[in-house]
């Protein structure tokens, strides 16, 4: 059974001062651009933007694009003006805060074997650097970034590690793989407990600042890890999405994942089938969008509405014929779509949390609840996320 492997990386995989590092990194940056804004200006920009990231519970929006909005609104500087100065930043100067970290020598044979083993690897650092110093940092590591199969960074993610959110986004760029899943990191408050309520077996990587117990389904040192794997049953470290906090999780990623996908296909790529029997981008989004329109906002009015109600389910199976799905525009079918999944997820938060336990009739299932019909709309989106992760890389099997 191939398990799959979700790692921290500062303090992890990497020894990170990070009293150290973010100074020297603030400061590296501002004396960067001093030329042109006022460290007295640029400083307090950068920490209001940075800060905006780690907040941020905004699905269509990248971490990059609610920086940007911010700290170049706050500068007073467009980002065009500054873009070359800034990559020149992280190419030349940003590689002396190695000085920073030290290797972790049992880091990159923990890797080698994880990856013998037919392990699935994504570094899951927080997102809130660009991708060219995460890529700096890993190679401070002793790694290649270019053998992990995901690393989060700004540019690809639209939630921070405060939220379990950010672990639904990192499953569901992975194309929500079956089987075991283990989060590993040293932080119990932002690589623990998030992880633990999408529902994720996490291990903690004991340290000095990582004494106090967690939700963690093992602790030790990172050598410890290989031995500790080994000894598990694989079927103890399968996930579970059941909870209201793993279905929010997985409702608020799916937008942001499927606006990642989207990014990657060319325009006559959204009617691309990779067989007969599949749907192409556009027919699946378009699913989405009218299901999500039609079938699950109307499902949440009613059961807000009154206790034991009934729940109605369209056949939605013959809609992509019938609505000729596949020559719809498929990048408005999705922007509708991200549009209505943000308008329902608004309305779910502002429920008092009695309402989880409703009890309501579905038309298929009987008896159920709340719960049970917001957990069938976050298992529809994981499956229709498997879909077009399928599509995609059989799109881009093509272009080899």
């Amino acid at each position: 059974m191939t398990y799959t492997l979700l790692f921290d990386l500062d303090d992890t995989l990497l020894y990170t001062n990070i009293e150290s590092f973010v100074p020297a990194y603030f400061q590296a940056l501002s004396d960067c651009l001093s030329p042109h804004v006022s460290p007295s200006i640029m400083l307090p920009a950068l920490m209001s933007a940075t800060q905006l990231m780690m907040n941020t519970e905004d699905p269509s929006r990248t971490l990059e694009e609610v920086f940007d909005d911010d700290f170049y609104t706050k500068i007073g500087v467009v980002k065009k003006d500054l873009i070359e100065i800034i990559e020149d930043f992280y190419d030349n100067t940003f590689p002396n805060l190695r000085v920073t970290t030290d290797l972790r020598p049992d880091a990159v044979p923990l890797i080698e074997w994880a990856v013998s083993q037919g392990c699935r690897i994504a570094i899951a650092t927080d997102p809130i650097f660009p991708r060219k110093a995460t890529y700096h940092r890993l190679r401070w590591a002793g790694f290649d970034p270019e053998q992990f199969e995901l690393v989060s960074s700004f540019e690809n993610f639209h939630f921070s590690k405060t939220y379990a959110a950010y672990y639904a986004e990192v499953l569901g760029q992975l194309g929500w793989p079956d089987g075991p899943v283990l989060m590993i990191g040293n932080d119990v408050n932002r690589d623990l407990i998030p992880a633990d309520k999408l529902g994720l077996k996490t291990y903690l990587i004991e340290g000095e600042s990582a004494s106090r117990p967690g939700p963690e389904a093992g602790r030790g040192k990172l050598t410890d890890l290989r031995p500790w794997l080994e000894s598990q049953n694989p079927s103890t470290l399968e996930p579970s999405y059941k909870s209201s906090e793993a279905t929010l999780a997985i409702m608020s990623s799916t937008p942001a994942v499927l606006l990642g996908f989207a990014e990657s296909l060319a325009d006559e790529q959204w009617k691309s089938e990779p067989t007969p029997d599949d749907w192409a981008m556009n027919e699946i989004v378009c699913h989405l969008r009218d299901t999500e329109i039609e079938i699950h906002k109307v499902q949440i009015q009613l059961m807000v509405e009154k206790a034991g109600a009934f729940i109605p389910r369209p056949d939605s199976s013959i809609w992509a014929n019938e609505r000729k799905y596949l020559h719809v525009n498929g990048r408005n079918a999705l922007a509708e779509f991200v549009a209505a999944r943000i308008q329902n997820l608004e309305a779910i938060r502002n429920l008092d949390s009695s309402i989880w336990s409703r009890k309501a009739r579905h038309a298929i299932f009987g008896p159920t609840s709340f719960s049970e019909v917001m957990s069938f709309i976050a298992d529809h989106d994981r499956a229709h996320i498997q879909q077009v992760w399928k599509t995609i890389n059989a799109i881009r099997a093509e272009r080899v």
